[in-house]
């Protein structure tokens, strides 16, 4: 069985967005700790997987392999600026098969949209990282549901993942992370 864990990266404020009003990637979330440990990240996935925003606003400069999910292209199409997917027209499995059919780790570093397409159950890991003291008033939640006040640790719990122990990236500055990860008999059992 080929195997696509699905790695999630995201920094959230206490009011759990991820993005101003706007969907731009606020100031009071940027921290050189969490940059760090999310290029790490990126660096051990065999593909990027992301919104057409993200991938729009963020350039490649390591010439990463990318998957851009897009409803405005057809099924999977392959551009200089790597692969786009349409959700609607082709299974995300099928789409990773076609590009790296050995398989390997899928970092997704989002944004919303693509959040909330995979939803918390289809992650394998969720390493989210915390801006502790810092809110983003009338801003994008990291899930579509925690701008109507419900806690992302929530949404990652119902989606069947447990939190590991919290780290302090940075301190100082106050960011943390905790890596949500599903059960081990869970897997197994999903891959049966």
């Amino acid at each position: 069985m080929i195997d696509y864990p699905l790695h999630a990266y995201a920094i959230v404020c206490d009011n759990d967005c991820i993005a101003d009003a706007e969907g731009r990637f606020p100031d009071v979330l940027r921290n050189d700790a969490d940059w760090l440990y999310f290029q790490s990240g990126l660096d051990r996935a065999a593909i990027t997987l992301m919104g057409r925003r993200s991938h729009e606003t963020n350039a490649n400069h390591r010439n990463r392999l990318r998957l851009v999910m897009s409803r405005s292209v057809s099924a999977l199409v392959h551009r200089a600026d790597g692969w786009w997917w349409n959700p609607a027209e082709r299974s995300l499995p099928k789409a990773l098969k076609t590009i790296i059919p050995e398989g390997g780790e899928v970092a997704v570093p989002g944004g919303r949209d693509v959040f909330d397409l995979l939803g918390a159950a289809s992650f394998t890991a969720f390493h989210l990282a915390r801006a502790h003291g810092r809110a983003i008033p009338r801003g994008r939640g990291l899930f579509h549901v925690c701008e109507t006040g419900t806690p992302s640790d929530l949404v990652l719990r119902d989606g069947g993942l447990r939190p590991g122990s919290i780290q302090w990236l940075d301190e100082e500055n106050l960011v943390s992370l905790t890596v949500w990860r599903r059960r081990a008999e869970e897997e197994l059992g999903s891959s049966e």
